[in-house]
């Protein structure tokens, strides 16, 4: 007998950055949640509605503005919170309207979360539990959200398929962002996960092959790069 899984999920790239919002559901309540609702609200709001899904939270890893330029609007048609991301992305979050329009996308808005999230806290979606880690780099307040039973984790833009991701931005931190996932997420174990961009992979198979993080050059002072985020 095959045992219905914990959790399931689809991405749609939204945004003329193709950036991945992700919606997961609990199987047993289909419960959503919609992760980095960057834009293009309606294709996900109706294929919510097709898989008779309820949107039960909004969660944001970082505040740029193709991850959550659409979470003012979600919240206003779905009525439901918005979770994350840290604190120390309010500066992105304010910023997020003039990225907007460098982007060609006036109608993103900044938002006000309703709750702000931290290394170690838990997030709950139907009858799942999430692990909230705080990963800095990319931004001083990005979050990851992390569901052990299913050895998942959607990652924004921490880590990508053969990639890691900018630092160029302000408050980005290089080395920060290598800590994050040498000593927050490899400690995982072998986790699928989505990325903020691009396919899915697993830590497993970045550890083997990224040109930035696998353990072969982890030791190595890696360049700066120019990732998709």
């Amino acid at each position: 007998m095959t045992t219905e899984p914990l959790i399931r999920l689809f991405v749609a790239p939204v945004t003329p950055l193709q950036q991945n919002c992700t919606v997961v559901w609990c199987t047993k309540t289909n419960r959503a949640a919609i992760i980095d609702p960057g834009g293009d609200l309606d294709p996900i709001l109706d294929e919510i509605k097709r898989r008779g899904l309820t949107v039960e939270k909004i969660w944001i890893t970082h505040g740029h503005a193709d991850h959550a330029g659409g979470a003012a609007e979600l919240k206003e048609r779905t009525g439901t919170p918005i979770e994350g991301p840290h604190e120390d992305d309010q500066f992105w979050i304010d910023n997020i309207p003039s990225m907007g329009q460098r982007y060609g996308i006036p109608d993103m808005r900044s938002f006000t979360t309703d709750r702000w999230l931290h290394d170690g806290d838990t997030v709950t979606l139907g009858e799942t539990t999430w692990q909230v880690i705080h990963c800095p780099g990319h931004t001083p307040g990005h979050v990851i959200f992390y569901h052990a039973p299913s050895r998942f984790a959607q990652v924004g833009d921490v880590l990508f398929k053969g990639s890691i991701g900018r630092t160029d931005f302000p408050r980005g931190n290089h080395a920060d962002l290598i800590n994050s996932i040498t000593k927050k997420l490899w400690p995982l174990g072998d986790v699928q996960f989505v990325p903020g961009h691009g396919p899915m992979s697993s830590f497993n198979i970045e550890r083997q092959s990224n040109p930035f993080v696998a353990d072969r050059v982890i030791g190595k002072a890696g360049p700066n790069t120019q990732g998709p985020g």
